[in-house]
């Protein structure tokens, strides 16, 4: 393990932005952030921390458990380049989403539609069933007759977008109905009315305009002289190195990341609906496949009290992310351990397998006792099953580089 050292790339002063950073408790919020709320939401400000200590603009940076994309949105709103991989299809969608740079005449296209949102849902008028879709279950728990009204009014607004031909305000209009019906469904003890859903549906699509067009200027004030861009990957990241696009663009300066936490549920693909019903219609409205059962997006079942099987995909998902590195390459995670007394030394002997090596560059003095910066989390809706209050209660940054022979 190496302490604070010039190496790192770390200058007087810069692991107290870092520790600040890491600290900060305000809710996730501004640019495109809160196009969707995906479960347990890495910290924009810890991130943009990260970005600017250990980058400089026109550099790039990779996720590899890119979940909701902020790791995306901060590194082009800082004028840096992201890679983010993630297995999920539904986090695809979002990353492409909230990373648009939007054109003017895809505005135009989606305030157009912005403006038929009032005729678009009418109970009287009939709707499209997505039949693909609803086949392969993707209604399921939201097929009974409580639920006919939204998802007759989901439907018809999927048939909207359809007629909207420019990609990005398609995407940006999807995103909408995605988001107001995760208002509608998820996790609520009552279901609004037809008439709620379209109001929040027309509200939602005037915020994420203004998002969107704030994340504009905000890359277009950098004045570059090449805007930002991002590239998503909907794929697991163990073998990653083995995809032209990431030779091109790899090794990046920086890798920061929030993988899932080992002994911790989170239904990172479903809606909760009555109670703890999984309902996979997230997928369906973003138009997406999903892919399996929950193991398939946190790395291994919760039912295995050794989790071997978590260790193991995180092992090869981390030879991978070790493969894509360089030199100068600096690794940064932010992880929680449901049993972190032999959670963290399992998880760090991994590390040390894959041919990483801790760094702790801490100028500042730390009150954690094994030298390692954690913070409290903030209250967070973790969509999970917990057997007790204490798992994730506290999240540590932990900071790697390839090991030197």
């Amino acid at each position: 393990m190496t302490n604070f050292s010039p190496d790192l790339g770390l200058e007087a002063g810069f692991s107290q932005r870092l520790i600040e950073a890491a600290r900060d408790q305000c809710r996730v919020k501004g640019l495109t952030h809160e196009f969707y709320r995906y479960p347990a939401r890495f910290s924009p400000s810890f991130v943009r921390g990260a970005i600017d200590v250990f980058t400089k603009p026109g550099d790039w940076v990779v996720d590899p458990f890119a979940g909701g994309g902020t790791t995306l949105v901060e590194a082009m709103a800082m004028g840096r380049n992201a890679l983010g991989i993630d297995i999920s299809s539904l986090s695809s969608f979002l990353c492409e989403a909230k990373t648009q740079i939007l054109e003017d005449r895809d505005l135009s296209a989606f305030k157009l539609w912005m403006g038929h949102i009032d005729d678009t849902i009418n109970m009287h008028a009939p709707s499209e069933r997505h039949d693909d879709y609803a086949d392969a279950g993707y209604y399921r728990n939201l097929d009974g007759p409580e639920f006919w009204r939204l998802r007759k009014a989901i439907e018809q607004a999927l048939s909207s977008i359809e007629r909207i031909r420019l990609r990005q305000a398609h995407v940006l209009a999807r995103c909408v109905v995605l988001r107001t019906a995760q208002w509608a469904l998820d996790s609520r003890k009552t279901r609004p009315s037809v008439k709620a859903f379209k109001a929040q549906m027309f509200k939602q699509a005037g915020l994420m305009l203004d998002a969107a067009l704030e994340f504009r200027d905000q890359i277009i004030s950098l004045k570059l002289e090449a805007r930002p861009k991002a590239i998503s990957l909907n794929r697991t990241t163990a073998g990653v190195e083995n995809e032209e696009v990431v030779s091109e663009v790899c090794p990046p300066k920086l890798i920061v990341t929030s993988p899932p936490y080992p002994g911790i549920h989170v239904l990172y693909h479903r809606w909760q609906v009555d109670g703890r019903k999984e309902a996979p219609a997230p997928f369906w409205i973003a138009g997406k496949l999903d892919g399996a059962g929950s193991s398939y997006y946190t790395l291994g079942d919760r039912k295995n009290p050794g989790l071997q099987s978590y260790f193991d995909n995180l092992k090869s998902t981390f030879r991978s992310v070790a493969a894509i590195s360089g030199e100068e390459t600096t690794i940064v995670q932010m992880v929680a351990f449901s049993k972190p007394h032999w959670q963290l030394p399992k998880y760090l002997e991994v590390m040390e397998e894959c041919g990483l090596e801790e760094h702790r560059p801490w100028d500042a003095p730390l009150n954690d006792e094994d030298g390692r910066l954690w913070r409290d989390v903030p209250s967070r809706r973790w969509h999970a099953h917990q057997k007790s209050h204490a798992p994730g209660a506290r999240e540590v940054v932990l900071i790697h580089r390839k090991a030197t022979n």
